[in-house]
Formats: C-alpha cells, sequence, structure tokens
C-alpha cells in the first residue's frame, strides 16, 4: 500500500486504483485533499494528468483506492535535434 503522496509524485492509475481507470494515466500529483470524506482505504488527490512524454494535459481531481495506486518514474525525455538551416 502507498503512503501520503506528495507534492510532484507521479503515479500510474489503472482499474486496481478505480475502476474508471479502463485506459491507465500518468498523474502529477499536486496534494491529497484531506478535507473530502472518503471510505477507508480511498482518497481525493489533485494533479495533472500527463501524456507519454511527462507534459501537463489536463487537471484532474480524482478519487482513487490508495492500495491500487503504483508509484511510477517518468519516461527520460530525448534531447530535441537542431533544426538545420540552410
Amino acid at each position: 500500500m502507498i503512503g501520503t503522496m506528495m507534492a510532484g509524485d507521479v503515479i500510474h492509475l489503472t482499474t486496481a486504483a478505480s475502476v474508471q481507470f479502463l485506459r491507465p494515466i500518468f498523474v502529477r500529483v499536486i496534494r491529497e485533499l484531506p478535507e473530502r470524506h472518503t471510505y477507508h482505504g480511498w482518497v481525493w488527490i489533485e494533479g495533472y494528468q500527463l501524456n507519454a512524454a511527462g507534459d501537463a494535459l489536463a487537471h484532474r481531481e480524482l478519487y482513487v483506492r490508495r492500495a491500487g495506486v503504483r508509484m511510477q518514474a517518468l519516461p527520460t525525455r530525448r534531447p530535441r535535434r537542431p533544426v538545420r538551416v540552410g
């Protein structure tokens, strides 16, 4: 089971976290939302959904099962090739 998520953590959400993630997503955590009532083992998080390059696509507030959250390292970015002029 994952402990408290910290700002900047990247997590992978699948159906293990909630049935809403039939298509898994990556999220960069902003914070947990402790002021929202949840059932035991569940948590509200605020974060940014990421694309494959690690860029933010959308701001999200998500209700997830803590035991289904998986910590994830961001994919390493390949340096861009310089553009040839002339």
